[in-house]
């Protein structure tokens, strides 16, 4: 396979070994699955369902942010506990996933049990003139990680802008520079709080997924993904505090997917308008989602329009179709065309351009002698789509 390589800038061979170790930032438990979650996670599913396929063992992370800077206001201004919300936001999201046809993470941390291990890391840190403290607040110097910036490839003014934009503070007056981040920070009142050799408090967003990630799958990952919303600051910031730990190269392979916007406008819940799985799922088979995440590259931005869902129907319809079929034309030369797709980049938009092919073949050509419905359905089993269930028609009854 060759995938885009975010810190080499360029699509290079995937350079993995038997066992394969991905860590996949996940989500912040305050609301509910949108499409930018599906996309995002969907893409890796699809990447581990194709190593798979070529003989490799998978180890797949994906952790839950039960605490930082977004779940306790929301907590608060919800009024409930911040555990609460984010068990109830939690199970809403693993219903979500399986309803997509999304295997299961092999672990998914919770940032709260953890945080003995992050104070451990930052305690490392600390212990090799890493950081400073300022009134109860460990802050990471970044003068002393020569290469911080190199990972996104962004210059120092796009870096402090981004840092505003994306939860940090570059203008807070007790940081020596404009890009340090929070290691560890006291909490407030009504804040969860942990002992700390620096005082009582609780661990900033970065650390967290460094210590998850290398406390499960070891000090260098494989893969390392997520939205390209992430790419700075903190995936950066997890480069440079793991590897100032340990000195070990922190990942091999960086990879980004692209955001979602919807009918025009960038998709976010302070603008109210994302689009939400569950209720996808209310007017169409979660398949049919599924197929319509694929009609984009995972590195492009894109727009969703409500159109979408109906058109990715259609095309789920012509898949079940062939698939009950029993002979066709060849499928060798469609099989191949996925192969390809999915070993160029994950490219899904050419692997769901084959399938439906294959599929127009078996419908218009049936009875060539091939088993091409039964190659076509293991195709797309490989795509994450089971074409062995019947049609989910939402809101309808057993009769």
């Amino acid at each position: 396979m060759r995938i885009y390589d975010t810190a080499r800038r360029a699509i290079v061979p995937l350079e993995v070994g038997p066992d394969v170790r991905i860590y996949v930032c996940g989500i912040t438990p305050y609301d509910s699955t949108h499409l930018g979650h599906a996309n995002t996670y969907l893409t890796y599913d699809l990447l581990i369902r194709r190593l798979e396929s070529l003989g490799h063992h998978v180890r797949l992370v994906r952790n839950i942010t039960d605490v930082d800077d977004s779940i306790l206001p929301k907590a608060r201004e919800l009024g409930v506990d911040f555990l609460e919300l984010a068990a109830a936001e939690t199970a809403r999201f693993e219903g979500d996933m399986e309803a997509l046809g999304a295997r299961p993470a092999e672990a998914q941390p919770r940032a709260t049990e953890w945080v003995s291990q992050m104070v451990d890391l930052i305690s490392r840190l600390d212990a090799g003139g890493h950081v400073y403290v300022v009134d109860g607040t460990v802050f990471f110097d970044v003068t002393t990680f020569d290469s911080f910036g190199e990972m996104s490839g962004y210059d120092e003014d796009t870096m402090i802008e981004l840092a505003r934009e994306r939860g940090g503070n570059p203008d807070d007056p007790r940081q020596r520079n404009p890009l340090d981040f929070v290691l560890w920070q006291p909490s407030l009142p009504d804040e969860p709080s942990w002992d700390s050799p620096w005082g009582p408090g609780r661990p900033g967003w970065h650390i967290e997924c460094s210590a998850m990630s290398m406390s499960l799958l070891g000090d260098t990952l494989d893969i390392h993904g997520g939205g390209s919303d992430l790419v700075f600051p903190h995936h950066e910031s997890e480069r440079a505090q793991s590897e100032a730990a340990t000195g070990e190269t922190f990942v091999r392979h960086w990879m980004h997917c692209g955001m979602v916007a919807y009918q025009g406008t960038k998709m976010s819940k302070s603008l109210g308008n994302l689009v939400f799985v569950s209720e996808l799922c209310k007017r169409a088979d979660p398949r049919a989602i599924r197929l319509a995440l694929m009609a984009h590259h995972y590195r492009s931005d894109w727009e969703w329009f409500d159109s979408d869902i109906d058109t990715a129907s259609s095309a789920l319809n012509l898949l079940l179709w062939a698939a009950s079929g029993t002979t066709g034309p060849d499928p060798h030369p469609y099989i191949h065309r996925i192969h390809d797709a999915l070993d160029n980049d994950l490219d899904a938009p050419a692997a769901r351009a084959a399938l439906l092919d294959l599929a127009e073949a078996i419908v218009s050509r049936d009875g060539d002698g091939f088993p091409a419905p039964e190659a076509l359905r293991e195709a797309a089993a490989l795509c994450g789509l089971d074409l062995t269930r019947p049609l989910s028609i939402p809101g309808a009854t057993a009769s």
